[in-house]
């Protein structure tokens, strides 16, 4: 087995110090263009690379940003696109990190993430749909769609409510007066703002909220079965439905369809968040569009501006609503 390359390695084959080397992979004052053109020689054709942990330990810094998340899935993927394209002319690395989460088990998985990789891996972090209003941490955070309650102003979200009102209003002009909505994770506040929003755009057309017609599909597509089933379960069918994010909203077209419903014949379906997969199910799925790789972009600028001693304001982006094939007029 090929053992790895070492800063004595490199020394050797260059004929100066391991100090001099150390200097020069680390870009210090002391070592003359030649030595550095040689040294950098020898690190490329050697395939020397620096332990991260030891370089952070004596720069207390590691130029890795760290992305986490709980799983991923289409949100966090887009959002890590976003962040990967603001760093590539920075001096930054970014650190994907999906944390380890039992099944069924979410609450804490950034505290269990950052005490793994805070302070000797990572610089900063964005968390992305944190479970907790506060994390402990040394190091300095982001949040991308924040925690309910957060007063931290290192958030970057979008207009939820708006985007919410836009879906409800457009299966309102459909006709469309029973509408049911598959609400998000409640702790967030993107989806307090999604219902909140849902409830706004009946009110304002006069049609009287119902309960019955809410159910709590989690944000995920495991989670959003029970609750598209009861929906469909209820004695007055309702032919539309609101759901809080994209991955709930191909669910419940799933149920549907195992259900021999045809959408948008039978039901009609509006999601939330427009990830890759809104537009290429059959049929295409309308949906509200929020700038995912633009919010990773938001919230690495944002990290990298605290890192440099800013104090950061909250971000809130626009959201558009996305009409394909998901939504027509309730039958006759």
């Amino acid at each position: 087995m090929n053992r790895r390359t070492t800063i004595h390695d490199v020394a050797r084959a260059a004929g100066v110090s391991v100090a001099t080397v150390s200097k020069a992979i680390n870009g210090r004052y002391g070592v003359s263009p030649e030595t550095m053109a040689t040294v950098m020689g020898v690190v490329t054709e050697l395939g020397y690379e620096s332990s991260l942990v030891a370089t952070s330990m004596r720069r207390r810094s590691t130029n890795v940003i760290g992305v986490l998340v709980a799983e991923f899935e289409p949100f966090a993927l887009q959002l890590l696109r976003g962040a990967s394209t603001a760093l590539e002319n920075t001096d930054y690395d970014v650190l994907a990190y999906a944390g380890t989460v039992s099944a069924g088990e979410h609450l804490g998985w950034e505290r269990r993430s950052l005490s793994r990789l805070g302070g000797t891996l990572i610089d900063g972090a964005i968390l992305v749909t944190p479970t907790t209003t506060r994390t402990q941490t040394s190091v300095p955070i982001v949040a991308v769609d924040p925690h309910v309650g957060a007063d931290d102003p290192a958030t970057v979200s979008v207009a939820n409510d708006e985007g919410a009102r836009a879906a409800t209003e457009h299966l309102i002009s459909l006709g469309h007066r029973r509408i049911a909505h598959l609400r998000g994770r409640t702790d967030l506040e993107s989806a307090q703002e999604r219902e909140r929003g849902y409830r706004e755009a009946l009110d304002a057309a006069g049609i009287p909220f119902d309960p019955a017609l809410v159910a709590d599909g989690g944000y995920r597509a495991a989670d959003s079965t029970a609750a598209a089933n009861a929906i469909l379960d209820l004695p007055d069918t309702p032919t539309a439905v609101f759901a809080a994010n994209d991955l709930s909203a191909i669910e419940m077209m799933r149920i549907a369809a195992a259900r021999g419903l045809r959408v948008p014949d039978d039901i009609s379906v509006v999601g939330f968040d427009d990830i890759l997969d809104a537009a290429s199910h059959a049929p295409q799925l309308t949906t509200v569009r929020q700038p995912l790789p633009e919010m990773g972009t938001a919230a690495v600028t944002m990290l990298l501006d605290v890192l440099q001693g800013h104090e950061p304001e909250p971000i809130r982006m626009p959201t558009t609503l996305i009409v394909r094939e998901s939504t027509a007029p309730p039958r006759a």
